[in-house]
């Protein structure tokens, strides 16, 4: 339960004029707010028509009242609503009267925290609220709502188990060892096993909810004057990058965001890749090497004819061949060649983007479709790879007698990993850094 309980309110509808502005109030004074404003407190979860009214007894304004009574309310606590006309003045007016009977105006997602503390919802479904607001796509709504439902939570609970299930027959080993009981090896193994895949199978899961909700990440490298910062620039739709003939412009990473189609992409443009003694080339270089480890897709763009000799540490490369204007012989498109997918464009014309964005969509999309996918954030995949990496050293140690005090440690540890997902363990700074992000008034 939250410490200290206050009362909190905030317009709960967005700044402007509207046919409806809604007052959001929660904590123990919802209920004399109700009495003072309307003289009386509405049937729980049953809407009433009253006027709301200031301290003299005048009218402020008249609409519909909702009362829910703790615990049965999204907070947990006594909820009042007032639906009143959705005026900028006449609901600035009902807050100030609402603040005047004792509430404080509540601070951006402090509804849906009291929510969480208040065991209404766990971390997981709290933030999969603010991810159903900001949903840039009806995919990102419908995992968002997954998240909401509690599924992505069912998941991870469901884990938990498995290992705490596992946890059990480990401790009691290890708390008979003196009568040296033979290890059940295999028993160890199966269950182990199970529980490393499923945790592969939620990650992969939770990997394709964070591309919905974070965007799919993509890289722009090549060498210099290739046209990386042009074909940025022409994905965003506005000169965002400086563009020259100077060979070495770009000595910095830049990362900007776009949609396609409703699904959100972030694009890093970085620096050439090429032999320099420039000090700060250099270290734009190394800053392009950086943003390769923690990408998605690395597209790897060179001039028309030659395709470069650029090698990369990863599997997930797109070929751009740029300046095809250049080279009447060729037509914009995709192609697959030598196991290789290609697109070719023009940066500067714009020939060959459209059929560039729907090979990004295609591959970003790609397993996406599936109904099992809910919204995730890095966070959560942090934690999940963090539950693999336990999980993996409890394998390694599993068969060793000399060593099951480790597996055992290592599977309180993945435990841990989980539960700091759903929020069993967490810290204030976390929570503040959640729900900050939240709009006031949820």
């Amino acid at each position: 339960m939250v410490d200290e309980i206050d009362t909190i309110a905030a317009i709960a509808t967005p700044p402007g004029a509207g046919g409806v502005g809604v007052i959001r109030v929660s904590g123990p004074k919802a209920e004399s707010i109700a009495h003072a404003m309307m003289g009386r407190k509405p049937e729980p979860q049953k809407a009433i028509f009253s006027k709301f009214k200031d301290a003299e007894g005048i009218e402020i304004d008249h609409g519909l009242a909702l009362f829910f009574q703790a615990p049965t309310s999204y907070t947990g606590e006594c909820v009042l609503e007032l639906q009143g006309h959705g005026g900028a003045i006449v609901i600035q007016r009902l807050l100030k009267r609402v603040l005047e009977l004792g509430a404080r105006p509540a601070k951006p997602g402090e509804f849906t925290e009291r929510a969480f503390l208040n065991g209404k919802i766990d971390l997981l479904q709290a933030e999969a609220v603010a991810d159903l607001i900001n949903s840039a796509s009806e995919q990102a709504a419908k995992s968002a709502i997954r998240s909401l439902r509690g599924e992505f939570s069912r998941q991870i609970e469901g884990l938990k188990q498995e290992i705490v299930d596992l946890r059990k027959h480990v401790e009691a080993y290890l708390d008979f060892t003196e009568e040296e009981l033979e290890i059940p090896v295999s028993a160890f193994a199966n269950g182990l096993k199970k529980a490393i895949e499923i945790n592969r199978s939620i990650l992969g899961k939770a990997h394709q909810g964070a591309i919905l909700n974070e965007g799919y990440r993509i890289t722009l490298v090549g060498e210099p004057n290739v046209g990386k910062s042009s074909l940025l620039n022409r994905l965003l739709l506005e000169e965002r990058a400086i563009v020259t003939d100077i060979p070495g412009t770009t000595r910095d990473t830049l990362t900007e965001r776009f949609l396609i189609e409703g699904v959100p992409f972030v694009v890093t443009d970085t620096a050439g890749l090429r032999q320099t003694q420039d000090p700060v080339e250099l270290e734009g270089i190394n800053r392009t090497h950086k943003a390769i480890a923690q990408t998605d897709l690395v597209i790897v763009m060179s001039e028309y004819p030659d395709q470069g000799e650029i090698t990369l540490e990863t599997d997930q490369v797109l070929y751009v061949i740029n300046k095809i204007d250049r080279a009447p012989d060729l037509r914009p498109g995709v192609v697959e060649k030598a196991r290789q997918t290609l697109c070719y464009l023009s940066a500067k014309t714009g020939a060959g983007v459209e059929e560039f964005k729907q090979e990004l969509l295609r591959i970003a999309q790609s397993g996406m479709g599936s109904e099992g996918v809910y919204t995730a954030r890095q966070r959560h995949l942090v934690a999940l790879q963090q539950t693999a990496a336990f999980l993996d050293q409890a394998q390694q140690v599993s068969v060793n007698t000399n060593q099951m005090d480790l597996f055992a440690e290592n599977l309180r540890q993945a435990q841990e990993s989980l539960s700091r997902i759903t929020g069993e363990f967490t810290t204030e700074d976390l929570l503040d850094e959640i729900f900050s992000g939240f709009c006031i008034g949820k």
